[in-house]
């Protein structure tokens, strides 16, 4: 799996920094999806500098084998909580994308009723 993390000028980005990241993307989509994560991008920005505030942006692009990518985005005071934000966002979207898939191949529905 490709992990990238990309900060702007304003968060600083360390080797550490990186891996603490990675971490955390990895222990939240791991169990689910490890085997099928192609790449995941992490784009973190400091919206107003040294203004404060709630303006750390993560957004977050996830690629699983043989689906197009799906991106999520969470602002909040620090970018461990922007990221952790974002991870919850592109998962529901991941799952929304393969449960509609499933509906499609004729499998139950969302609401648990057998549609035969």
């Amino acid at each position: 799996m490709i992990f990238q993390v990309r900060t702007d000028n304003h968060i600083k980005n360390s080797a550490e920094f990186t891996e603490s990241i990675r971490a955390d993307v990895e222990a939240a989509i791991g169990t689910r999806f490890g085997g099928r994560l192609r790449r995941v991008e992490v784009y973190l920005e400091d919206v107003n500098a040294e203004k404060g505030g709630v303006d750390t942006r993560c957004s977050i692009e996830m690629h699983l084998a043989g689906r197009p990518a799906v991106t999520a985005e969470d602002r909040a005071p620090d970018a461990e909580t922007a990221v952790s934000g974002a991870v919850e966002k592109v998962l529901r979207a991941i799952e929304r994308q393969l449960g509609r898939q499933d509906d499609r191949a004729g499998h139950a529905s969302a609401s648990g009723n057998d549609e035969s």
